[in-house]
């Protein structure tokens, strides 16, 4: 991918002149265009040659400016996934790659899930209720040390999971991809054999993107083949779990969740998630904490020096067709 000779725009979610790093405007080719999902575009958007998806505004400010883009080259998202984009790819024009943000959100997602996972174990939300009322709700709770942990999706965030549980003395860590390969740490094995390993985990843990083949990857029939007392955790996107499944599991006490992501989402006032039994719903904030905006910045800066420079970009997941 290069370069033409005249000069191209990239829109920015982030103003240029706080993303150190950046190749000199003008001197690369490149004007810098600030846009966050505002009502007005910054420029002619048939003038973008890359895009940067303003982050966590929902696919409808994502997409928006797609069709427009008749020269366009490159998109880049700032989250792991990148379904809230598909949907505007086939306005593009072919060649055009599209590239997630792996490596930004990883230190985040694990951190959040250990949270999720050790909160729900440990009857924290409990004792928050507790403290609310006054109430000492002592007794003994499950530990996270000696449970098997299964991750459903060994991506680098389902990696970053599994190095943060180390040091929690699970009995087994379980990995699981579309499919089979190894790693350092073990062997990761396919979809095909979830059967065999859901009713041996404690803890499910769901880091997969969501895809056509993952939509509702949890549904009742995965649910029922988890152990009894096991918790599911979904990290990954709401749509990969069957919510009316998960219902009717946790409400009759089988099994527990943690949430951060929901189908709906955000969860609407009313909808019996909030007050399942069982059930620890956080609001999509496993990478919106402070490791995510110098994360974001680092990548943003070298996807746009191998852009100018013509060099191949990094973490392309697709390219338009």
């Amino acid at each position: 991918m290069t370069l033409d000779d005249t000069t191209a725009d990239v829109w920015l979610p982030i103003p240029a002149d706080e993303i150190e790093g950046l190749p000199a405007p003008g001197a690369s080719g490149l004007n810098y265009r600030f846009w966050d999902g505002g009502p007005d575009f910054p420029a002619d958007p048939a003038r973008c040659a890359f895009y940067v998806v303003p982050y966590m505004k929902g696919s409808e400010i994502a997409v928006r400016p797609l069709a427009a883009m008749t020269s366009v080259r490159a998109v880049q998202t700032l989250s792991a996934g990148t379904d809230h984009v598909t949907p505007g790819l086939g306005s593009l024009p072919p060649g055009v790659e599209l590239c997630n943000a792996k490596g930004v959100h990883e230190a985040s997602t694990a951190e959040l899930t250990l949270a999720l996972i050790l909160a729900s174990l440990r009857g924290i939300p409990g004792f928050v209720r507790g403290q609310d009322a006054e109430e000492w709700r002592d007794g003994f709770y499950p530990a996270l040390a000696d449970k098997s942990v299964l991750i459903v999706g060994y991506g680098s965030i389902g990696a970053a999971i599994e190095d943060r549980l180390v040091p929690f003395e699970c009995a087994r860590v379980a990995r699981v991809a579309r499919s089979a390969r190894t790693t350092e740490r073990g062997p990761v094995q396919p979809l095909s054999d979830l059967p065999a390993l859901l009713p041996q985990a404690d803890v499910v843990v769901i880091s997969t993107p969501l895809t056509p083949e993952t939509r509702h990857l949890v549904d009742a029939g995965f649910l029922a083949r988890m152990r009894d007392g096991a918790l599911l955790v979904n990290v990954a996107r709401g749509p990969v779990v069957d919510t009316a499944a998960l219902l009717k599991e946790v409400e009759s006490g089988r099994i527990t969740a943690a949430l951060d992501v929901t189908d709906p989402e955000p969860l609407p006032p009313g909808h019996p998630l909030w007050h399942a039994p069982g059930v620890l719903v956080s609001p999509h904030v496993g990478g919106s904490t402070s490791a995510f905006m110098p994360r974001a910045k680092r990548l943003i800066a070298a996807q746009l020096t191998r852009f100018a420079a013509g060099e191949r970009l990094a973490n392309v997941v697709l390219t338009t067709t």
